[in-house]
């Protein structure tokens, strides 16, 4: 299963307002586990970004000014997220832009559901933790991921974030990620193990220590009267 944590930033809230991306950032899972291979991309929106936009995520109009258009690198962003599974916290805003953006190509890119599975953490949080804060900030106290170096929203690093949260709130285990580098993630307070170790080796008891267990339960039991756990 191929599944794609990604993130856009915009130079405003609403595409129909002609604002549009100016950044996209996008880490790949296979199976649940990182791969290392990521998209990342500024773009040059062609308009003035919000100051109020620049203040979430610092990115300024000085900076953009010598990134690719959009029409520049649409194929080579559709390519990558095509056929996958796309995990998105509030899908419907980035889904919006990135729609957006394929409409106002040449040669148009159909909308993005149409080749991809879309997957809404928000959605998924505010149904498991119905009336709490669900923002990224607020899952990653929850579940103890550590992300203090994060003083701006970034696309890339907001995706890599997302990538530990979705894994926590889906019920997988953060410790078990599999990351291609190895070692300490940065985004998260839990160790990924590198995908170059050998499979762990599975040790079952043999049918003599079966039996041995099994005699000293019997035994604890007539000593004890029971056993909650029996």
């Amino acid at each position: 299963m191929r599944q794609v944590v990604l993130d856009t930033e915009t130079t405003g809230i609403n595409p129909q307002l002609g604002h549009r991306i100016i950044e996209i950032g996008c880490v790949e899972l296979i199976d649940r586990k990182l791969t290392g291979k990521r998209y990342h991309t500024y773009v040059n929106p062609e308009r003035i970004v919000e100051e109020e936009a620049i203040g979430v995520h610092g990115i300024t109009n000085e900076f953009l000014a010598d990134k690719p258009l959009f029409q520049s690198v649409a194929q080579e962003f559709y390519e990558y997220i095509k056929g996958s599974e796309l995990v998105i916290h509030n899908a419907a805003f980035d889904v919006g832009f990135i729609n957006h953006e394929f409409n106002l190509l040449v040669s148009k890119i159909k909308p993005v559901e149409e080749y991809c599975q879309v997957l809404d953490t928000l959605a998924m949080a505010r149904k498991k933790h119905p009336g709490q804060k669900n923002n990224l900030d607020a899952l990653c106290r929850r579940y103890g991921i550590i992300n203090s170096h994060r003083e701006l929203h970034g696309a890339l690093l907001d995706a890599e974030i997302l990538a530990d949260v979705y894994l926590l709130l889906s019920g997988g285990q953060s410790a078990l990620l599999l990351d291609k580098e190895g070692g300490d993630s940065g985004a998260s307070g839990r160790r990924r193990i590198s995908s170059e170790r050998s499979p762990l080796n599975i040790v079952r008891a043999t049918e003599v220590e079966l039996q041995a267990h099994q005699e000293y339960l019997e035994s604890v039991k007539k000593s004890a009267g029971t056993l909650v756990w029996d």
